[in-house]
């Protein structure tokens, strides 16, 4: 039981790197996420519902789009259990521990519990989550390797023109070799350096 338990943990995690997992299936049943090193079936996540949709009919499903700054992703609660989560509406911070599912290519998540919070409890989490990050990479001290992230972050900020920018926090998930505090030093050269420059908190464009 506890071995059970240890192996569905609900694994504290940003929705961006959910999108980056690989979706793991045998016999085309669908397993679980790998992550580097973690495999993921289940997930503790905190964002704001963007969309929700409500079916009509005998057969009761609610289908959410959840937003934390890093993606977005499909929250999807089906059955007799669905109607626990009426109450859930657009415009609300909640705390959503679920399990991850896939089916037809979409990376998506079943809702267990989808509860209110705070807003300030996102910034929290995605903190606490860089904190963590920090933690276990070790720096980079060599120059080169240092030069070489930051011309792949400036590259990466290049491509995204077309977008019309990108979000710190893309780049974060992007670069997992490299800590949060190191792509944020790089991030702050550029800009000081004038190379890019922020339309809005923390979205970064190219200026050249």
């Amino acid at each position: 039981m506890t071995e059970q338990f240890k192996r569905n943990i609900a694994f504290k995690i940003r929705i961006g790197d959910i999108l980056l997992g690989k979706p793991i299936f045998d016999n085309e049943k669908f397993i679980n996420l790998e992550l580097g090193e973690r495999k993921i079936s289940r997930v503790n996540i905190i964002g704001n519902i963007v969309d929700k949709y409500e079916s009509e009919g005998e057969k009761k499903y609610y289908f959410f789009t959840i937003d934390d700054g890093s993606g977005q992703i499909k929250l999807k609660a089906f059955g007799d259990d669905s109607h626990k989560f009426k109450a859930i509406n657009q415009g609300q911070t909640v705390s959503v521990i679920g399990v991850i599912r896939n089916w037809n290519n979409e990376t998506y998540v079943q809702p267990e519990i989808i509860k209110e919070q705070d807003p300030k409890y996102l910034l929290i989490r995605k903190l606490e989550l860089e904190k963590k990050r920090n933690q276990t990479i070790k720096p980079a001290e060599d120059k080169a390797e240092i030069k070489a992230l930051k011309d792949q972050i400036l590259e990466q900020i290049k491509n995204s023109e077309k977008e019309g920018g990108i979000d710190t926090d893309k780049i974060i998930l992007t670069f997992r070799e490299a800590s949060p505090d190191m792509i944020n030093q790089e991030i702050k050269k550029l800009l000081e350096e004038g190379i890019i420059f922020e339309p809005r908190p923390s979205r970064l464009r190219y200026l050249g």
